[in-house]
Order: structure tokens, then C-alpha cells, then sequence
């Protein structure tokens, strides 16, 4: 197999990754064919797949928006992915000049892929850790040179917490990470469900059992379970619904209905 000049040596590009599959699914090149197989499988079972990763997109891109217009010019997005066209710094730096944007991810390419894009953006940065680590993220160089955690953040956990088992304790990293944020910051999280999904639960299970085959397991909590994140926050209207249904620019009714599968909200630290 070629190895592409932005691969970075140490990556086992036999093995196939979450982050790529997600390239792919939005339309990126930055994935091998490994990853495309991979997400070829979980679309035959869940054909929609490629709409859910463009709700899951748009639903950040909105929430961004809203953060701005908040007032907040700090952001922190664990679990960032390859960037692709109208990512968190390109949302926030427009909406509000100067925001300063912190990704996390621990997939290499991510990482090598988001330091070649945010070159000469003195304002945004990236730093290899894992959401499972809270410390690792929040000890870290990058975070002190670019956050003030003495002032709002809008901390982003979109489309991430779904591949963190219930062994390595997300609610318990969440909390640690939300603990480290000043009053009047926001949470912004997306999550899989099998509530909304436009097919009997044995079918899209396949698509989750492909996930499993890669070692990346999906965990598809339910909306209650996943209300639990928000514990402590106060919920920003319209509260945990349907990622088209969260402050639409457009008629949710127009939307793909793939796109309500899962969940999405923003609350808000008191």
C-alpha cells in the first residue's frame, strides 16, 4: 500500500480509523482504503451515514455561531478529527475575530493534518491527547498559551463521547473536564442513539457492529443516558433534541431523515 506524503510514519495504515471513515463519509481525501471499505460496510447498512456526519457538521457550525454571538471567543474541541471545509476556527475567527481555537485529537493524521492547515493561524492550535485523559488536555503547553480557563469556554464534544465505553468512564471525564471551565461557558455535544434513526434497530446495529470490528466501538446511548452529560448545566433552548431541531437556519422538515438520528444540545455553567 502507497503511503501518502501527508501520512505520518507512525500510523499503521492497515488498520482502519474512525477519524478517516468520518473524512470520508463528508467527502475528504484524507483516508485510505482501508477506511473506506470500513465505511463502505457501515453504509450498507446505514446508507444515510454521509447525512448524519453533515448534521452532526452543521449543528456545530451553528452552535459556534451561538457561542460567538454569546460573547465567547474561546474554544476548545476534543475529539477535532481531520479539518475539513468550515471547521471551528473558520466559524468562530468569523464570527468574531481573534477567537482562539484549541483542537484535541489522538488520531495522528488528525493531528499532522490540523498542524499543516492552522500554520501561520496564530490563534488556533492543536494538541495529540485523549478525551479519556481530561489532565493530558488540560495540563498541556498549547492549552496555557491559547485558553484562559478564568474566562468562558465553549468546550465541544461533537460526535466523540459515543466511542468512549462506559469502563473508561465518560461521564466522569466530562465532569472533570466542565469542573476546569469558568461560569457562563458551554458545552456543545452530539451523540449516537438509536432513538431516530430511520430504521429497526437490528439494521443499524450492523452498521455498529462494523465499528466493533475495527476495535472503535460505538456506543449508542439513549437520550436519557445521554441528558446525564448536562448534569450541573443549565440547558440552552430548545434543550437535548434532534441536531436539526437545535436553533435551525433552515426547516427541519427539509432535512434528510437520517439527519435525526442521535442527539445534540449546548448547556450552559452556572
Amino acid at each position: 500500500m502507497e503511503r501518502p506524503a501527508w501520512a505520518p510514519r507512525s500510523i499503521d495504515i492497515s488498520v482502519p480509523s474512525v477519524s478517516r471513515m468520518y473524512d470520508y463519509y463528508l467527502g475528504g481525501s484524507h483516508n485510505f482504503e482501508v477506511d473506506r471499505e470500513a465505511a463502505r460496510r457501515a453504509m450498507e447498512f446505514m446508507p444515510g451515514l454521509p447525512k448524519i456526519m453533515q448534521a452532526n457538521r452543521a449543528f456545530m457550525r451553528r452552535a459556534v455561531r451561538y457561542a460567538a454571538g454569546q460573547g465567547i471567543t474561546q474554544f476548545l474541541d476534543i475529539g477535532s478529527g481531520i479539518p475539513t471545509f468550515g471547521n471551528v476556527h473558520e466559524v468562530a475567527q468569523a464570527a468574531s475575530p481573534g477567537a482562539r481555537v484549541m483542537y484535541v485529537d489522538h488520531d495522528p493524521v488528525a493531528v499532522a493534518h490540523s498542524q499543516a492547515v492552522l500554520e501561520g493561524n496564530a490563534d488556533a492550535g492543536i494538541v495529540a491527547a485523549d478525551l479519556r485523559k481530561p489532565q493530558d488536555v488540560l495540563s498541556s503547553v498549547e492549552l496555557e498559551r491559547l485558553i484562559d480557563l478564568n474566562q468562558p469556554v465553549a468546550l465541544l464534544l461533537v460526535a466523540i463521547l459515543h466511542f468512549v465505553e462506559d469502563e473508561d468512564d465518560p461521564y466522569g471525564a466530562v465532569a472533570e473536564l466542565g469542573e476546569a471551565l469558568a461560569p457562563g461557558s458551554l458545552l456543545v455535544l452530539t451523540h449516537a442513539s438509536y432513538e431516530g434513526i430511520p430504521l429497526p434497530q437490528e439494521r443499524a446495529g450492523g452498521a455498529v457492529s462494523v465499528y466493533e470490528d475495527i476495535r472503535s466501538p460505538l456506543i449508542m446511548r439513549s437520550r436519557e443516558e445521554i441528558a446525564r452529560f448536562f448534569e450541573g448545566y443549565d440547558m440552552v433552548e430548545p434543550g437535548l433534541v434532534a441536531m436539526p431541531c437545535w436553533r435551525p437556519d433552515t426547516a427541519p422538515e427539509d432535512e434528510d431523515p437520517y439527519a435525526f438520528s442521535g442527539f445534540a444540545g449546548v448547556g450552559r455553567t452556572a
